[in-house]
């Protein structure tokens, strides 16, 4: 298929067609419920803490930027960053892994994963049209979402569309995407982190990534004792690993580069052509392996989210052993689709918060 191209037809209007698959997704109710998902703080904790819908946007600004500076498709990297994360559940990983789990368990092998369920999100649980379901978006943004994280051939994939072939890298716009969530993610944990006294710059400094940011910041004249000094230092880390991806992606993106992005073209087995300098790669990962360790593994964190896995576990529960505690429209794709497969989307799409509220009227007492 065309980048361009779509499953279903359209009639065209002024917008060329990456944009109108960002408009598409933006007035969607799933990108709407970000708001109130998890990135890694409950989001009642305070109001500073990112979110899932924040996070988006944040990868949809650094993806743009990288885009732009490779001579890339930035439209398209705005779409795939702003739908790649539209299949996450509520409480953050823990309440995908725990649906993963109870799916499995129930004899549904294929699970689930939030990756996947982005996918599915855009082409199946979105209903906007009488003829299809899904949002009928560009085959280069659904196949951006599908791959934009390597490898790609995994389990949960069996049967899919031939068209998105497994043996070949995705555009090089959803490479970028993939790098650009990186950034986003591991500079703004280290920022709410920080914020909220679950990690602090005595932790981060004794690592090497750290420290080269720590001397941009210092020689910017701003002191670790000040409180600008924060901000200076995740702005000094994202413009570290901005300047570092665009500056070792130059040629790799230049010698594939096309008038339209490329989609099932280059070889799945062949090295990324757009990345990270070895050096830099390489310290991200150890700071990355930092923050499971001091961050995510904090005792605040974690016990938040064994509430949130213990309220995944008890409306699966509830679900599965009394259907009519769904909403009507939730019973009527039973017969279209499998029951635990319904109910796991239908936790999926929750909130955090009105998962907790369906938790408290299920069981008549809150977590």
């Amino acid at each position: 298929m065309r980048p361009d191209e779509r499953f279903f037809s359209f009639e065209k209007d002024f917008r060329d067609p990456f944009a109108r698959d960002r408009d598409r997704v933006l007035h969607c109710s799933s990108f709407r419920r970000l708001e109130y998902k998890t990135q890694v703080f409950l989001n009642h904790e305070g109001d500073y803490f990112r979110t899932r819908l924040t996070h988006s946007l944040e990868v949809s600004q650094i993806a743009r930027t990288l885009s732009r500076m490779l001579d890339l498709n930035e439209t398209l990297a705005e779409v795939i960053a702003l739908s790649h994360d539209l299949g996450h559940t509520p409480f953050g990983h823990v309440g995908g892994d725990e649906l993963d789990k109870l799916l499995k368990a129930d004899g549904r092998p294929l699970g689930f994963e939030h990756n996947f369920q982005s996918f599915r999100v855009l082409t199946k649980l979105e209903k906007r049209y009488k003829e299809f379901d899904g949002l009928n978006l560009t085959f280069a943004t659904l196949e951006g979402v599908l791959k934009h994280s390597y490898p790609y051939k995994k389990p949960f994939l069996e049967g899919l569309d031939p068209h998105f072939d497994l043996e070949k890298h995705p555009s090089l716009e959803a490479m970028v995407v993939d790098h650009a969530d990186e950034i986003a993610y591991t500079s703004h944990d280290i920022d709410d982190g920080i914020k909220y006294g679950l990690i602090s710059f005595d932790d981060l400094l004794k690592d090497a990534l750290c420290l080269r940011v720590d001397e941009v910041v210092q020689k910017e004249g701003v002191s670790r004792e000040e409180k600008l000094y924060r901000h200076r230092f995740v702005a000094g880390l994202i413009k570290l690993l901005v300047e570092d991806f665009i500056e070792t992606s130059k040629e790799g993106a230049k010698q594939y580069r096309q008038e339209t992005p490329i989609c099932v073209t280059i070889d799945a087995q062949e090295e990324l052509p757009v990345g990270f300098s070895k050096e830099t790669g390489t310290q991200l990962k150890k700071l990355k392996k930092l923050l499971h360790q001091k961050l995510y593994k904090h005792q605040k964190i974690v016990r938040k989210m064994h509430a949130g896995k213990q309220c995944i576990q008890g409306l699966y529960k509830a679900f599965t052993e009394d259907t009519d505690l769904l909403p009507p429209y939730q019973k009527e794709l039973f017969d279209v689709r499998i029951k635990e497969r319904v109910i796991a989307d239908y936790i999926a799409a929750m909130t955090d918060r009105y998962a907790m509220k369906t938790y408290h009227e299920v069981y008549g007492f809150s977590l």
